[in-house]
């Protein structure tokens, strides 16, 4: 079976496609050959991915001419470093690459962003593509143009705006992947189904098991969907001046749960994100903003998904509610010293709440950790 999609991400002169399909790491070289200035490439991917699909999509390449390079990182969050940063740059330096060069993100979100803020500061702006592995890549992380490393006060804390010029979301990679790893990419999905499109949800709900246990046709309609919802939220608002915080639905909570956690195999970000919006829609309804049948079908599919909803799911975690606030108000929508966060009011419907209570919020957690 072919899969094959476009969604154009209209963004004026930064405009690109997303391609969803199946086989593209295998026809990578005619997707790209209208993107070259000179045939050469340089790969970035790290050592997990590396060994799988570095050789394949090189030979992709090199039989439609292309030269190319490769460089290979640790694998791990603890990559999105200034140390690994600086590594990166020079190895790019080192290999000569140009401004109209393009370098390919090989890999999944940490790839994809430390290349894509490697790319927006070598020579003042490199040109890149991404190629996500994983399927928290491909629904997000891979479209928008958010690239960073983080920060000892935080997650993505230094980074850039970067958008890339292609992206090839290649289903049949996701077939390489652990449960758990697509479990947690599954959340984000979710995600989009919270917090704009009421109908897609009910599609997950009927459709989430066959599409976690790996249908083709179910998954590519789920990647699908959910990069068309983000391209049209990047589109209205590119670098998160408005709507586009939407997009960060349990992120506020996951990201605290993630600091606390030390970035760790402990917690993967799409778990966290998962228990964040479980806390985002119970937070709701504590303020009158969402009934609790609402936040009831959230947590029962998320659990039946075997996603954490709780931070007692989270093994050996022990931090208080004041050390999970102390990472909140590092938050990157954090404005004028108040607390933005994403909210609710039914499934689908999600809203922007400016100026969030710390006291109600570290009540909150305090009970929520007791749960």
């Amino acid at each position: 079976m072919c899969i094959l999609e476009k969604i154009h991400v209209g963004l004026g002169d930064k405009s690109y496609d997303v391609f969803v399909g199946t086989s593209l790491i295998d026809r990578a070289g005619d997707f790209l050959a209208p993107h070259l200035r000179r045939d050469r490439v340089v790969i970035i991917t790290d050592e997990n991915v590396g060994a799988l699909y570095l050789a394949p999509l090189s030979q992709a390449f090199a039989s439609s001419g292309i030269k190319v390079d490769a460089i290979t990182l640790p694998p791990g969050e603890q990559t999105k470093s200034f140390e690994q940063l600086e590594q990166l740059c020079n190895a790019l330096i080192e290999l000569k690459v140009e401004r109209n060069d393009l370098i390919v993100a090989l890999g999944g979100g940490v790839i994809g962003d430390i290349t894509g803020f490697a790319a927006s500061i070598l020579r003042r702006g490199c040109r890149f593509v991404q190629i996500p592995t994983t399927l928290l890549a491909q629904v997000d992380s891979s479209v928008g143009g958010k690239t960073a490393i983080n920060a000892k006060g935080g997650k993505n804390l230094i980074g850039a705006f970067h958008q890339p010029v292609l992206v090839l979301a290649d289903i049949d990679i996701l077939t390489s992947l652990p449960p758990r790893e697509l479990r947690a990419g599954y959340a984000e999905v979710v995600k989009y189904g919270l917090l704009g499109d009421a109908s897609f949800f009910e599609w997950l709900e009927e459709n989430g098991p066959a599409l976690l246990s790996g249908d083709p046709a179910q998954m590519s309609l789920a990647v699908q969907r959910s990069v068309e919802a983000k391209a049209r939220i990047v589109e209205a608002d590119e670098k998160e001046a408005g709507q586009r915080a939407l997009l960060n639905l349990g992120h506020t909570f996951g990201h605290a749960f993630e600091a606390e956690t030390g970035y760790s195999q402990k917690l993967l970000h799409g778990e966290a994100v998962a228990l964040g919006m479980v806390m985002a829609f119970d937070y709701s309804v504590v303020h009158g903003f969402c009934s609790p049948d609402h936040a009831a079908r959230v947590r029962t599919h998320l659990e039946a998904t075997g996603l954490p909803v709780s931070p007692r799911q989270i093994n050996d975690f022990d931090a208080s509610a004041s050390k999970l606030m102390t990472h909140i108000w590092q938050d990157k929508k954090v404005s004028s010293g108040k607390l933005t966060f994403i909210l609710a009011r039914e499934i689908g419907q999600a809203f922007i709440a400016n100026d969030v209570d710390p006291v109600h919020l570290e009540e909150f957690l305090a009970t929520s950790l007791q749960d």
